[in-house]
């Protein structure tokens, strides 16, 4: 099952980092990275994650405040903390704590993304993954769509960013959203990768140019995704 998700990592750990960054992008998730708490908090309150996993002792502002200040937002979003130290006492500290599960370091990545698929599979956080506009029908959960009978083929990140643009119908939405949603935090803002996606999703939902424009360029502005540019 295709899940499209991005995950904030926050750990000082360099090589934690870069190996949890690498396993996560094979799994198809999008990954941020940040080495302190004062960081993941920004980046927090700047971008929308899916799910947070956070080392318990940071610099600058450990673990435990990183989750109290998201906590004082966001009730709802599954965070996962990472700890060297497993006793009953900083597991109770934990869960006093409000994340929604944890994994003593040293482990093993199939652990950890098992606890990832099982904080993210809540009922009540279940939402539909399939969209319909004019006659362009996409469902994420089987990585399919299709403009009345014909199949449209996507790549990972036409359908990521197809998804957002579906889930945000109606709505012009600046370079600077889709590079913040879409992308990773570190992606290049001055390459032209995302006028090069939406070129490529155009001529998929409308090869032959003789449907209905579904996405349209605000000049100036950015784009939106209707059934009219007004």
């Amino acid at each position: 099952m295709l899940k499209i998700m991005k995950i904030l990592v926050v750990d000082d750990d360099k090589k934690i980092n870069q190996l949890l960054s690498a396993s996560l992008k094979r799994e198809l998730f999008t990954v941020d990275v940040a080495e302190n708490g004062r960081d993941g908090l920004y980046m927090y309150q700047t971008n929308h994650y899916d799910l947070i996993l956070v080392d318990y002792n940071l610099p600058i502002e450990n673990g435990e405040y990183l989750v109290e200040e998201i906590r004082k937002i966001d009730k709802k979003i599954p965070i996962i903390m990472l700890t060297v130290e497993g006793s009953q006492e900083m597991k109770n500290k934990l869960f006093n704590l409000e994340v929604d599960d944890y994994i003593t370091k040293p482990f093993v990545f199939e652990d950890l993304l098992s606890r990832i698929k099982a904080v993210t599979r809540r009922p009540q956080e279940i939402k539909s993954r399939i969209y319909q506009i004019d006659d362009l029908y996409v469902d994420v959960e089987k990585h399919q769509a299709k403009r009345g009978k014909e199949k449209i083929y996507l790549t990972f990140k036409e359908l990521t960013l197809l998804e957002f643009f579906l889930k945000n119908q109606g709505k012009i939405l600046s370079r600077t959203v889709l590079m913040e949603n879409v992308w990773d935090f570190n992606a290049d803002p001055f390459s032209n990768t995302i006028e090069s996606h939406i070129l490529k999703i155009r001529k998929k939902i409308n090869p032959t140019q003789c449907k209905r424009d579904l996405i349209h360029t605000i000049k100036g502005r950015g784009y939106k995704m209707d059934t009219s540019k007004w």
